[in-house]
């Protein structure tokens, strides 16, 4: 199989390539370069520089040689940045969604996995949060996800699509090993594991923590989390789901069906560093829910698919990727 990885420069993008490529399929990425590196895309794919919206680009990338299916990682992914510039995420998480999906049609391509998020669900009425939990985002991030996401099953009803949205929780963890090392390279780290091990580092003073006083066992906020390569083993399960299902959308949540809380992995972190790794308390911010934790029932039924990974296996992999020679953010 010949897939075509949108943003496969990128965190996700990157170690989905390198799955794909281990797994014997063949890898074109396409990635503008803008947030991604080129060093990160995996040995053996071929890189086409250029945007998902630009025609050139993709008739560049879906004639390099037959294309067999999509997976669609290119996206604007920073909520603050959505809320203060939302123009950026219309544009590019919808507008070049939609410009990628009418290439797969013009070149005869209809299988595709999508990069979609937790962030549609918004402040869910209850956990675990199924897949059919009310979708109401409360940031232009997720709103432009929600809207990819209804987009394709508008493609499936009408042109016979087969598609698959794959909404994740929090992503962690790095791919090392045989001559890879991919992890998180974000030039504003807004994550809370990388953010951690920065403090750890020393290359930050204390690690904020917003929350001291939810409903929660420690009175900080719960999520749930995922190992990249867990993720990365979801992304082919969806794949052969596109094959062997016709005219069809599937949303699948992407999570571990329990969570840690920010102090949890704060423990995590110290004891996989051996450093102190201090924090700040800071007020609730507005619009956190205490807890958020995905249902992955759907996804062990319909794929197959279950996390295998600990927050322990996360912190420690990302902890050697952030050891190594420093590259570009």
């Amino acid at each position: 199989m010949h897939v075509l990885v949108t943003g496969g420069a990128g965190y996700v993008g990157s170690v989905v390539s390198a799955h794909l490529l281990a797994a014997g399929h063949r890898v074109t990425v396409l990635d503008d370069l803008s947030t991604g590196h080129a060093d990160a895309v995996a040995p053996g794919a071929a890189l086409v520089p250029g945007s998902i919206a630009d025609r050139a680009a993709t008739d560049v990338a879906f004639g390099r040689s037959t294309i067999d299916a999509v997976v669609h990682c290119a996206a604007k992914s920073l909520v603050a940045e959505s809320v203060r510039a939302p123009e950026l995420y219309w544009s590019n998480n919808v507008g070049g969604s939609l410009a990628l999906l009418e290439a797969m049609r013009k070149h005869g391509v209809g299988r595709i996995v999508f990069s979609s998020t937790a962030a549609t669900y918004g402040e869910p009425e209850s956990v675990p949060i199924l897949e059919s939990a009310p979708a109401r985002p409360t940031n232009p991030y997720g709103s432009s996800k929600l809207a990819v996401d209804q987009m394709l099953a508008s493609y499936a009803n009408a042109y016979g699509f087969s598609a698959v949205s794959l909404r994740y929780f929090n992503v962690a963890g790095a791919l090392i090993g045989d001559g890879l090392s991919l992890g998180e390279r974000h030039a504003t780290e807004t994550h809370l594991i990388p953010i951690a091990l920065q403090v750890a580092a020393g290359t930050r003073p204390a690690l904020s923590v917003f929350g001291t006083a939810y409903p929660t066992p420690d009175g900080t906020c719960v999520r749930d989390y995922i190992h990249i390569i867990d993720l990365a083993d979801a992304h082919l399960r969806a794949l052969e789901w596109t094959a062997r299902s016709e005219q069809a959308h599937l949303v699948c949540n992407l999570g571990s069906g329990s969570g840690n809380s920010v102090l949890e992995v704060v423990e995590a972190v110290r004891r996989v560093t051996g450093s102190p790794t201090p924090t700040v308390a800071h007020p609730n911010r507005s619009g956190d829910p205490a807890v958020l934790i995905a249902s992955n029932g759907l996804a062990q039924e319909v794929l197959g698919w279950a996390p295998t990974r600990d927050l322990e296996q996360m912190v420690l992999d990302a902890w050697n990727f952030a050891q190594q020679p420093a590259r570009s953010a």
